[in-house]
């Protein structure tokens, strides 16, 4: 079904991986689709519970594939070519109510810097690295970075990233909060599959919950903020996994949450 992504499922998680390692998973616009398009079907998949995106080969993402955009964009402009392709999948991701994790198993550059950034979580080897590249092309940020580096390092340090392009390392990247945590490259798989297991027998809906009010936080006072919680409480309460907890702490044993 798809040409530059393999999406494969198994016991409750989805993995998506980036399948163009010829050109170190650069973005043409026919992978944009196809990672939109696997999103929507985990959105749609019950059965999916977290969600893995990597990259194939040695790279996670280099960015946009620059000799591909002489064609694509010869007939449109920059901001079309952007709200076409990038702007809903990286929607999709941010409005998915479930948990990506990001195994970036190397450089993520420009527009592939953009995607690590818009998953939930981010696992990185000790040998990858994070770069906004746009003003080395002069070009400013897009697909949704000038949202989320702010938020994760603060306004100074956001200027320096972006107006200098300069490359981040995976140490670097969790000390400044770019990634949860780095881990020797051969240890990445395994690492990352044992933290979406965890997440593929959490309850689901919560997680969810969690995803949508962090997102909304960032717009509202506190108490805003306060009254949502409130109101997003009774949805969790209602939930079959909520229940399931409380039996499972009342029985002294763990709890099976079923995602429901």
């Amino acid at each position: 079904m798809f040409q530059h992504i393999i999406y494969e499922v198994s016991a409750g998680i989805g993995k998506i991986t980036l399948n163009r390692p010829e050109v170190y998973n650069a973005l043409n616009n026919q992978i944009k689709v196809e990672l939109k398009q696997a999103f929507s079907q985990v959105q749609e998949d019950s059965t999916v519970r977290a969600v893995i995106l990597t990259g194939g080969g040695s790279a996670f993402c280099s960015g946009q594939d620059l000799k591909a955009a002489q064609t694509e964009l010869k007939n449109t402009t920059y901001s079309e070519a952007v709200r076409t392709y990038y702007n809903p999948l990286i929607l999709a991701m941010r409005d998915l109510p479930k948990p990506i994790i990001c195994q970036l198993n190397g450089v993520a550059a420009g527009a592939g810097c953009s995607l690590a950034l818009a998953c939930d979580v981010i696992v990185a080897s000790d040998d990858a690295s994070l770069a906004e590249l746009f003003v080395g092309i002069g070009l400013v940020m897009d697909s949704g970075s000038t949202y989320f580096l702010p938020r994760m390092v603060g306004s100074l340090r956001a200027f320096e990233l972006a107006s200098t392009g300069r490359t981040v390392s995976a140490e670097e990247a969790v000390q400044i909060g770019l990634a949860n945590q780095v881990v020797p490259a051969d240890q990445l798989e395994n690492t990352v599959n044992q933290l979406a297991q965890k997440y593929a027998q959490a309850p689901t809906k919560t997680i969810g919950m969690i995803k949508q009010m962090l997102n909304q936080s960032y717009e509202m006072s506190l108490a805003e903020v306060l009254d949502y919680e409130a109101q997003i409480q009774d949805q969790a309460a209602a939930t079959e996994d909520h229940q399931e907890g409380i039996l499972a702490f009342l029985e002294k044993r763990k709890p099976k949450f079923r995602g429901k």
